[in-house]
């Protein structure tokens, strides 16, 4: 290992998601490196980005890519298009830049867009600004700042980035504590947190802290964070899950909830103490596919059309920018497999309209996963061979829940939902199926918190198993 390769290593295990990194060790693109599971194929989409470090798709198709130097660029229909969609003049030493996009839920009547950047005045702070669109660029002067976050101090790290809407219709941010770990556990600065406000800025009344800070304080959604890069909601469900880049020892995926506190710097990893979250999983620092050192990129596999086998479907996948791979989380039995290895500076995920995977590097790719199977099959490979009941998720849960079975024939299929002691509290299914993979919501409103079974019945074969309803 040479001294080149030392530093970049002591610069991602102290101060998480260094930008620096990927010019440090080659700069170049690992495209061709590239390793995906059987069936599966990796080519680049587009190439020629300056330092990507964020992308979104908009409601009708365009694949929009932040560059860490200010510009949004636009991907329409396979092509980069030569003028940026804006271009911010940004601050962009270190970890800095343009961070994030989103877009509004009513993006196809009012054209807004959503930007966090690092802003130069009047003193360095990151901000998250409303943009109008007209066509491929915005709207000349409808730059409408909805929050500016507190100054920044000299170090030039762990700034967060990502921006979503959130089923309730607010707008999410993420914000890291700028590598002063006691911002994570104050409430009297927006660092180190998850922020929630309205499209148009005005913070809910109904955020957990409303009541108890005071002025643009009151966005603050959850606390204890390092450095949450990344985070997602999922589709259908609204389950969030977000990445906090971890210190020394664990990269984390927590469950997103209103109020909770992740623990930075009193904990990092799993935890048992009461008081703090402890992550629906984290990896270990060091090398190969099982560990990393800056977890980057987050997307549930929810599709409006599925491309990959059906087995994928409600996964979440996630990257890590230094080890350069992709692992999928199965939500339905908590167990991680690799993906894709050899990507390089994997720095974020996004799933397609047309279902396929797409990763950005700040190498200046933007690659395309899809499923094609070359292999001769006798049947479908994503039909289901076994009888299967997976495990609710999420789990505990309020108010309602995911259930995902398997039949692996044709037949009269029961699913229902029993308190402890065994007595019948509602039936979920009570149908014919087809041979297939199946996903249903129980929703437990009315419901006391508690332990509650859930039985799947087809022919001679009968699962069960627990769920808890916490309120």
């Amino acid at each position: 290992m040479n001294h080149a390769h030392r530093q970049c290593s002591f610069l991602v295990r102290t101060s998480g998601l260094y930008f620096l990194l990927a010019v440090l060790i080659t700069g170049s693109i690992p495209a061709f490196g590239a390793t995906f599971p059987a069936g599966f194929t990796g080519t680049t989409y587009v190439s020629g980005l300056a330092k990507p470090t964020a992308m979104e798709f908009s409601p009708d198709g365009r694949l929009f890519v932040c560059e860490q130097g200010g510009a949004l660029r636009v991907i329409k229909n396979g092509t980069l298009l030569g003028k940026p969609f804006v271009v911010l003049p940004v601050e962009a030493s270190g970890e800095r830049g343009l961070l994030g996009v989103a877009f509004d839920p009513a993006f196809v009547v009012n054209k807004f867009v959503y930007l966090y950047y690092t802003s130069r005045t009047p003193a360095t702070h990151n901000r998250a600004s409303r943009f109008t669109a007209s066509g491929d660029t915005a709207l000349a002067g409808s730059e409408t700042v909805l929050i500016d976050l507190d100054d920044l101090s000299g170090a030039t790290n762990h700034n967060g980035g990502a921006v979503h809407f959130g089923p309730d219709g607010k707008l999410y941010i993420a914000a890291g504590e700028n590598a002063n770990p006691a911002n994570a556990q104050v409430l009297t600065n927006l660092l180190g947190k998850i922020l929630r406000i309205n499209s148009d800025g005005v913070i809910p009344a109904d955020n957990p802290f409303f009541a108890t800070a005071t002025g643009r304080n009151r966005a603050i959604w959850c606390t204890g964070l390092r450095n949450p890069f990344t985070f997602a909601f999922q589709p259908g469900t609204g389950t969030m899950f977000l990445n906090d880049v971890g210190n020394s020892s664990w990269e984390e995926i927590n469950f997103g909830v209103a109020g909770a506190n992740y623990g930075w710097p009193a904990t990092e990893g799993y935890t048992t103490n009461a008081g703090y979250k402890s992550p629906v999983f984290a990896y270990p620092h060091g090398g190969g596919t099982s560990a990393g050192n800056a977890i980057a990129g987050g997307a549930f596999y929810n599709p409006a059309t599925n491309q990959f086998p059906a087995s994928y479907l409600g996964d979440y996948f996630f990257g890590d920018y230094v080890n350069g791979w992709i692992n999928v989380l199965n939500l339905a039995d908590s167990t991680v497999k690799n993906f894709g290895s050899g990507l390089g500076s994997v720095i974020d995920l996004k799933v397609g309209p047309d279902g396929s995977l797409f990763y950005a590097t700040q190498g200046g790719i933007v690659g395309k996963v899809q499923y094609a199977p070359t292999a001769v099959k006798t049947e479908p490979q994503d039909l289901p061979r076994a009888f299967r009941l997976s495990q609710n998720y999420p789990n505990p849960f309020n108010p309602s829940t995911t259930i995902r079975y398997s039949v692996p024939a044709e037949g009269h299929v029961t699913l229902k939902v029993f308190n402890v002691l065994g007595a019948e509290i509602v039936t979920v299914v009570d149908e014919r199926k087809n041979r297939g993979w199946y996903e249903v919501t129980f929703d437990a409103a009315g419901l006391p918190s508690g332990v509650y079974l859930y039985q799947l019945r087809s022919g001679n074969s009968v699962d069960t198993r627990r769920m808890v309803l916490m309120r």
